[in-house]
């Protein structure tokens, strides 16, 4: 039942010396590219290939809606969530772009949104429940519907190996999750719903106040259920998506698959993941730090150094997606820059 807890693969160890060794025979001052040698030699390490590559990535987008909507905490109204799915499907989203850009393939899956039966193009639906309960009267889902999501993910980070990518990038959608997310941050943390929880999508200041307060009633809620159990967070405060993300993010250490990490919410999955699973964390690249109030936090519980700073507050792993360029071109670079010796260079300082 615990799929989860498996162990993950050990990273490289010949193959991440067989690129540090490699950087030092470039062209160019030792450590001067500094991120991008890190970042190349981490890949070489994690895909068992001393020159790695992003050649084919994988991006899926979760998608769910949440109870706790009832509660008037977001900008936007629940429809968005699935309007929002054709448009992924249909290449007018940023991700969906993002994805053409990089020729990624974009695997876009329905967790459990509020409507009727539908049938979208390119949209894999997975009615596991008409989104979530309201968290802020009973938990969001049992603990077999959460299971259930976290299957999904596993089973996309399967299609993707079994197609070959080379990176994996989970991203989400599902209007009120930036609530959902806050509220899993401050079971995990510790912390109060004052320290965790920001705009969102972009609410006013008085419906920031009410947010806060229907998060932190939540966690009063909901302690006693929790405790320290990463996995009864999620299932008390956390969404469908969130938890099909997470189930990705431990699938993929589980069977070798390197990821990108998005923003605030996706860091709340990998947080999850990271609790349920702490060797899932070596597989994990941040591709940025958003705007949203408290991911910085989050990315020092995770120890990260993101790659970007665009402030970027979209989400639907469009950071992540972002990253993907300076990744591609640190593999370029790793790859393809000449050796003192093949460019006939004295490589020592005198």
């Amino acid at each position: 039942m615990n799929w989860w807890l498996e162990a993950c693969k050990v990273p490289n160890a010949e193959t991440k010396q067989q690129a540090e060794e490699r950087q030092l025979q470039l062209t160019k001052p030792t450590g001067s590219l500094s991120v991008l040698e890190n970042v190349a030699v981490q890949l070489a390490a994690l895909q068992s290939n001393s020159k790695p590559n992003v050649d084919k990535p994988w991006i899926a987008i979760f998608a769910g809606d949440h109870g706790v909507m009832a509660e008037n905490i977001s900008a936007y109204p629940q429809a968005v969530t699935r309007q929002m799915l054709q448009n992924f499907a249909t290449g007018g989203a940023c991700i969906s772009v993002i994805a053409k850009e990089y020729a990624a393939i974009l695997q876009v899956i329905d967790c459990g949104t509020v409507g009727e039966a539908y049938q979208y193009q390119g949209v894999e639906r997975h009615s596991i429940a008409q989104g979530t309960a309201n968290f802020a009267q009973q938990v969001a889902m049992t603990e077999q519907q959460c299971q259930q999501a976290m299957v999904l993910g596993r089973e996309s980070v399967e299609k993707a190996i079994a197609q070959g990518a080379s990176i994996y990038i989970a991203g989400e959608m599902g209007i009120g999750n930036t609530c959902s997310a806050s509220a899993i941050a401050c079971f995990l943390l510790n912390e109060p719903a004052e320290q965790l929880t920001g705009v969102g999508t972009g609410i006013r200041a008085d419906q920031l106040i009410h947010k806060k307060n229907i998060i932190q009633h939540s966690l009063e809620l909901h302690k006693n259920y929790v405790e320290n159990d990463a996995f009864k967070a999620l299932c008390a405060v956390g969404g469908l998506e969130i938890a099909a993300m997470t189930g990705a993010y431990i699938r993929c250490a589980q069977l070798g698959m390197p990821v990108i990490v998005d923003g605030f919410i996706s860091s709340v999955a990998a947080l999850v993941a990271v609790r349920l699973n702490p060797e899932v964390r070596q597989w994990m690249l941040f591709g940025h730090q958003s705007a949203e109030y408290g991911h910085q936090r989050l990315l020092q519980e995770l120890n990260a150094d993101p790659l970007l700073k665009l402030n970027l507050r979209l989400g639907e792993g469009s950071g992540a997606g972002a990253a993907l360029g300076v990744i591609k071109l640190a593999c370029s670079l790793h790859n393809n820059m000449a050796t003192f010796a093949e460019a006939a260079v004295v490589g020592e300082k005198v």
